[in-house]
């Protein structure tokens, strides 16, 4: 008796491996999966301007990055005894305008190099529903707690996904045209917007994409949201706000996205990594027995034994 449908997976083409560069950017799914790639000690860069949800928010950045834009402390806001931008999360914040602004423009350098570098870019949409900023005239990555009379929300349409979902492709072939795009829509759901209208979000965010997908090289689809949607369709794989995919259900999608882009090789890679981080977790009950010391040994040669095939594995 069948009880689940699965999602049929194929191997990419273009597998993930320890000499791969990896960069990822968008909602905070990026952050989950980022977490585990981070944690198997791959080459990897996260959101350098915080999480990001919203397309144009995510297009903005990569447009600023590649053009070698930099920000000044006109472009920011100050509410609350903070200097924020509207076009990055409130962690690059700090309470002054030259540290915040030093350190986006930072961010925009180390971004510009990075993608110049990588052989993967993931890139996860969250919502099609945005903040129109009525004094700057522009959807904003974060609201930063600003009263909402500030701000106009808007849906963006399908045909406004797909010319946004261009704009990205065509920024990062500026400094990188070989690299593969892997866009993904968030699990996470935007329920403060209303039930009916998330469900629009993510419908027009997987149909303007799509759009442009189906036009492109170098670019693939990794399905997420359905895997949540279809394969995991109970709420004991949220998490308490029933809104968030929890621990469970991230370790599913980390597998199943493991099944598509890591090889048998590598596998058998991030298994010696996974050894050796719970090695380095583990607290001993006495650690100055004989026994202990031999293990402490024993995780010392599997660190070497590692580092001598692959000399960037930091652990």
């Amino acid at each position: 008796m069948k009880l689940q449908t699965t999602i049929p997976l194929k191997p990419s083409g273009n597998p993930i491996d320890y000499h791969s560069r990896l960069f990822l950017v968008g909602s905070c799914f990026v952050e989950n999966i980022g977490a585990k790639l981070e944690y198997y000690k791959f080459r990897t860069t996260i959101n350098p301007f915080g999480i990001l949800f919203h397309p144009e928010a995510i297009a903005r950045f990569l447009e600023y990055a590649v053009s070698g834009k930099q920000l000044s402390e006109a472009d920011l806001e100050e509410t609350q005894g903070r200097f924020v931008s509207f076009d990055a999360h409130s962690v690059l914040s700090t309470s002054s305008a030259a540290e915040t602004t030093k350190l986006l423009n930072e961010a925009l350098v180390e971004t510009k190099r990075q993608l110049a570098q990588a052989s993967h870019i993931v890139i996860t949409l969250g919502t099609a529903w945005g903040y129109q900023h009525l004094g700057q005239d522009k959807i904003v990555a974060n609201c930063h707690k600003i009263p909402q009379k500030a701000f106009q929300k808007e849906l963006a349409s399908v045909e406004e996904i797909a010319a946004i979902t261009r704009r990205m492709l065509s920024a990062i072939a500026k400094v990188n045209s070989q690299t593969e795009v892997i866009f993904t829509v968030s699990p996470v759901r935007h329920t403060k917007d209303g039930f009916v209208e998330n469900q629009r979000s993510k419908a027009h965010l997987l149909a303007g994409m799509h759009q442009v997908l189906d036009e492109s090289q170098h670019t693939a689809y990794f399905p997420s949201y359905e895997l949540m949607m279809d394969e995991l369709r109970d709420y004991r794989f949220y998490d308490r706000d029933l809104i968030h995919p929890n621990a469970l259900a991230v370790d599913y999608i980390w597998e199943r996205f493991s099944s598509v882009y890591f090889s048998e090789e590598t596998q058998k890679t991030m298994q010696k990594v996974q050894e050796i981080q719970q090695g380095l977790a583990h607290k001993p009950f006495n650690p100055d027995s004989e026994a202990h010391q031999k293990f402490l040994n024993n995780l010392e040669a599997k660190k070497c034994a590692l580092q001598t095939d692959f000399p960037h594995i930091q652990i």
